[in-house]
């Protein structure tokens, strides 16, 4: 839970990420530490992973931010905190990673879908949360993005 604060600020600093309450990423660095991630870099944070296993597909984790500073990007630390989540005892028995990426979000698809290929795994995207029918038009489109089977 220490993690809160600096989340709270990294995610901030990361547009367009959506902006979770303080509260919430306590909630994230504490209950799902086993399936969230952080870097630091001389005890600043730079990076950041939220996931949770899905509770009716116990071998499914769903990542819900990925978030790393500016200074860090394109080093491939996004892509070595997933390969860090995935190989964790705490999440043996894992065999596919879902995420939600809107379709003009490149860096997102990029980072992902070369995580998938460095694991030799496929990929499957679908709608899963519309526009119009969700978000009523006030948010993009989010794809669901299904990455597997990735192994240990």
């Amino acid at each position: 839970a220490e993690d809160g604060p600096a989340v709270t600020q990294l995610i901030a600093d990361c547009p367009p990420l959506d902006a979770n309450s303080a509260y919430c990423n306590l909630l994230q660095c504490s209950h799902f530490r086993h399936t969230s991630a952080v870097a630091r870099k001389g005890g600043r944070l730079i990076g950041f992973v939220s996931g949770y296993r899905i509770p009716d597909k116990a071998n499914t984790l769903f990542i819900w931010q990925v978030a790393v500073s500016a200074e860090a990007r394109g080093l491939g630390l996004a892509r070595a905190m997933l390969n860090d989540l995935v190989s964790r005892s705490e999440n043996a028995g894992l065999l596919w990673i879902e995420t939600t990426i809107t379709a003009n979000n490149d860096a997102s698809w990029a980072m992902f879908e070369g995580f998938a290929r460095s694991r030799n795994a496929m990929t499957k995207r679908t709608v899963m949360f519309d526009r119009h029918q969700h978000f009523g038009g006030r948010h993009d489109t989010e794809y669901l993005l299904r990455i597997g089977p990735v192994g240990p």
